[in-house]
């Protein structure tokens, strides 16, 4: 944009930051940038480059402006959201679409007009008597095929905060941006405050918090919260953004793992991983000896005749509830480092401590938290107990701060995948780790086929089977049957696809007890390693091809130094004939009624796999030791 429009907010502006905003050669940043700051009329607009002195900035306004705390280790610092602003906000996130445009009935949209005058009437003069803070960054590595050039304005010092740890700086990439629209965009404020616990501030007005995603300007609005989930912007807000972008352009944005198994050799095999909330996939990414791409979003295009991905940030925001010592070393070292950390939602002790659930044995007396003043059995209105931490607490780290990070985490090619896994919560059906028969069959059965039980502390009723294809339901931009129909159609551009397994870390004997320790998992993934190498076979059953016993027992014994019988392999492999049946049918009926464009090859996998059933019920009966298969 001209020098003209510059000057509509150059009296809001410092020199320094005028001439930042000058050195980007771009008419539509600039009309994007002087639109919304005209809107939300801040008295002053900070213009971030890529400089260290500009991050400094942005930390040492968020402890003046009260959004975050220290602590009393170097680095750390707190922040709450408030208390009923503890999540992500489903019901007021929408998609604006067109008049006319139907993505199904799991997808929440509002009208496209209706939607862009409510949320400029939420932000008109929002910021008046605030900063705003223009930021830059970058989704996916600099200066690579993966990246998306992003611009985000928001009020809110914690959320820049964050978004410095979590992302890569992209002020570099807008200077060299000449001309075109090809970047994504983001509005945030978070409205009027109130003062909670430690005199932080947080949103007042939650009863008004909207979250809209403009597909067709690619933008992200959000207003009236704080929670990282609802306000940075960048994570699974973008997220959907990227996944319309990918469904054009041929490629798949996932939320997937992205991680290393390191085989016999000294070799490392890439696998991404997509898993429900609370089914292990932060656990499997952090796996001692194993290294960490990232552990949420990932980027996956065909390069030269490979698929390759990327992790789409440099941090983590990961829940920390449960974290301790002796289950999870790397992220209890990295808590525990002199390292620039934000804690959210966590109890503060009176030594400028940090306590959450799960911690240790031994609860503090006392503290502070995002309920206000906290001490042991306090109660809230409705006379609940309210934990010393919410049990969506938050930590947000960069990745560099891991002992296991991968050398690969910024490389611009991004990282060959070998085998692709999809985990979820299943008591009594799934075999703990399994592989598909081909690309279809494990796009079909193991991705758009997961299903995940509900524990009692996310939803409080135990067992509640949830669909969930590729772990991705909640952030689609696009109807279900187009996204599977993708994802079908992406691993069949190249000659050799990755391997696509499941895992069940959650399958339970008849006594009700867990078949799997927690860190078997250790043992299913150098299993996988050694199958996409072709080292070792495999035995082929009616829903794919699982480990033989004397595989597993090698891998117990090297990997966990531990016995594993022949007994336990029977039990935890048994093809269990009814509950297999039972989820196709769930399958076929959700898919029938819920996905009306479902592609047909679905339900002729559906049927292929039901078949397969049927016959080995007639052979062996409805509980079938793997030597069964052995023999036929």
């Amino acid at each position: 944009m001209t020098q003209e429009m510059l000057v509509e907010i150059e009296k809001k502006l410092t020199k320094s930051d005028f001439e930042k905003l000058q050195a980007i050669p771009n008419a539509h940043v600039h009309r994007f940038i002087i639109d919304y700051v005209m809107l939300c009329n801040p008295d002053q607009v900070v213009v971030c480059s890529d400089a260290k002195s500009d991050r400094e900035k942005i930390r040492d306004a968020a402890l003046k402006n009260r959004e975050e705390a220290s602590l009393l280790v170097p680095g750390h610092t707190v922040h709450f959201d408030g208390f009923f602003d503890q999540a992500r906000d489903k019901d007021n996130t929408k998609f604006l679409v067109d008049d006319g445009c139907d993505f199904g009935p799991e997808i929440n949209t509002l009208e496209r007009q209706q939607g862009i005058a409510e949320i400029h009437r939420l932000l008109q003069n929002c910021m008046v008597g605030r900063e705003v803070f223009v930021k830059f960054y970058c989704l996916g590595p600099s200066d690579s095929v993966f990246s998306i050039p992003c611009v985000q304005l928001t009020d809110s010092t914690y959320v820049a905060h964050s978004e410095d740890l979590l992302f890569r700086q992209g002020y570099q990439q807008f200077v060299h941006m000449n001309r075109g629209h090809g970047f994504f965009k983001f509005v945030h404020s978070q409205g009027e405050l109130i003062n909670a616990g430690l005199g932080l501030r947080v949103s007042k007005n939650v009863d008004n918090r909207r979250v809209f995603i403009d597909l067709s300007n690619d933008v992200i609005f959000s207003v009236n919260t704080q929670y990282g989930g609802n306000t940075i912007g960048l994570k699974k807000l973008a997220m959907r953004l990227a996944i319309n972008k990918a469904s054009k352009e041929g490629w798949l944005t996932e939320h997937m793992l992205l991680m290393g198994v390191h085989g016999p050799d000294g070799d490392v095999s890439y696998f991404s991983g997509a898993f429900p909330s609370m089914c292990g996939k932060t656990s499997t990414a952090m796996i001692h000896g194993e290294s960490i791409v990232g552990d949420d979003i990932v980027y996956l295009r065909v390069v030269d005749g490979v698929v390759r991905g990327v992790n789409v940030e440099q941090g983590m925001f990961g829940i920390i509830e449960g974290i301790n010592k002796d289950d999870d070393p790397l992220q209890w070292d990295a808590l525990h480092s002199e390292n620039e950390i934000i804690f959210t939602n966590v109890l503060v002790t009176p030594e400028k401590g940090v306590f959450w659930n799960g911690k240790q044995k031994l609860i503090p007396g006392e503290g502070v938290n995002y309920s206000g003043r906290w001490l042991k059995g306090k109660k809230n209105d409705g006379g609940v107990g309210v934990l010393p931490s919410h049990k969506n607490a938050r930590f947000t780290f960069a990745l560099d701060i891991l002992h296991n990070v991968d050398e690969n985490l910024h490389n611009p090619c991004g990282v060959a995948v070998s085998g692709m896994i999809y985990g979820g919560r299943d008591s009594d059906t799934s075999v703990p780790v399994e592989e598909s028969f081909d690309w279809t069959h494990g796009v079909v059965m193991k991705g758009a086929g997961l299903e995940s039980e509900t524990t009692a502390a996310t939803l409080g009723e135990e067992g509640l089977r949830v669909f969930n294809p590729m772990s991705n339901l909640d952030f689609l931009s696009i109807p279900i049957g187009r996204y599977v129909l993708n994802n079908l159609k992406f691993g069949l551009q190249v000659k050799c696809p990755p391997k696509i397994f499941s895992v069940n870390y959650f399958l339970r004997g008849k006594d009700g007890f867990f078949l799997n320790h927690k860190n078997d998992k250790k043992v299913w993934l150098k299993w996988m390693e050694r199958r996409v190498h072709h080292a070792v076979d495999a035995l082929k059953t009616p829903t794919g091809l699982i480990p033989l016993f004397q595989d597993l027992k090698q891998l117990f014994e090297t990997v966990e130094h531990k016995r594993y019988s022949k007994a336990q392999y029977d039990e935890q492999f048994m093809v269990r004939i009814p509950e297999n049946l039972e989820k196709i049918k769930r399958l076929e009926y959700i898919f029938s009624k819920r996905v009306p464009d479902t592609p047909p090859i679905v339900f002729k996998v559906f049927k292929e796999q039901a078949r397969r059933l049927e016959d080995a019920k007639h052979r062996f009966g409805e509980y079938i030791s793997p030597d069964c298969f052995r023999k036929s």
